[in-house]
């Protein structure tokens, strides 16, 4: 089935208006990052247990932290049309922020490559706040999970650009 819409300016549907692949043998290879960023927020006492790490399920953060490195690294296999890339790093980190109360978390996802990572460091922030409330669910079914976005992203013919 297609569409019928033969826009140029849309890179991820072909001449006929069927769903592609966006072809980027052409570009250079360069180096290229992104950040992204999100939070979750909790109760104050899901939040004292994580810190403590008093929760059941064992260290929240350190379980978050692998499966959003995992999920960075397996990107293409969730996004349909994302590029399978070789990530020459990924970092998830997390911040304790009282005011919420809960955790900011931030991805950074880095290549050398022709096309961007920023669905990598994206899916990886989503992934680890996801982990997050599946470990401390036991303590605040009402944990809330939001305000992600991409931060950074660095490289490529667009170059720079900050958001979020």
């Amino acid at each position: 089935m297609t569409t019928g819409r033969k826009d140029k300016n849309l890179t991820h549907v072909g001449p006929d208006g069927t769903a592609r692949m966006v072809d980027v043998s052409d570009k250079p290879e360069t180096l290229r990052t992104a950040v992204a960023r999100g939070c979750i927020r909790m109760n104050s006492a899901a939040f004292a247990a994580i810190r403590s790490h008093q929760v059941a399920k064992g260290d929240v953060l350190s379980v978050a932290r692998v499966a959003g490195i995992m999920a960075g690294k397996r990107t293409a296999e969730l996004i349909p049309l994302c590029h399978p890339l070789s990530l020459e790093a990924i970092q998830v980190d997390f911040e304790e922020a009282p005011d919420l109360p809960g955790f900011r978390a931030t991805a950074l996802a880095r290549t050398i490559g022709r096309t961007g990572v920023e669905m990598e460091a994206i899916v990886a922030v989503s992934v680890a706040l996801v982990t997050v409330y599946d470990m401390a669910k036991s303590v605040d079914r009402e944990m809330v999970i939001g305000d992600i976005s991409l931060m950074q992203k660095t490289g490529g013919s667009k170059g720079s650009s900050t958001g979020g």
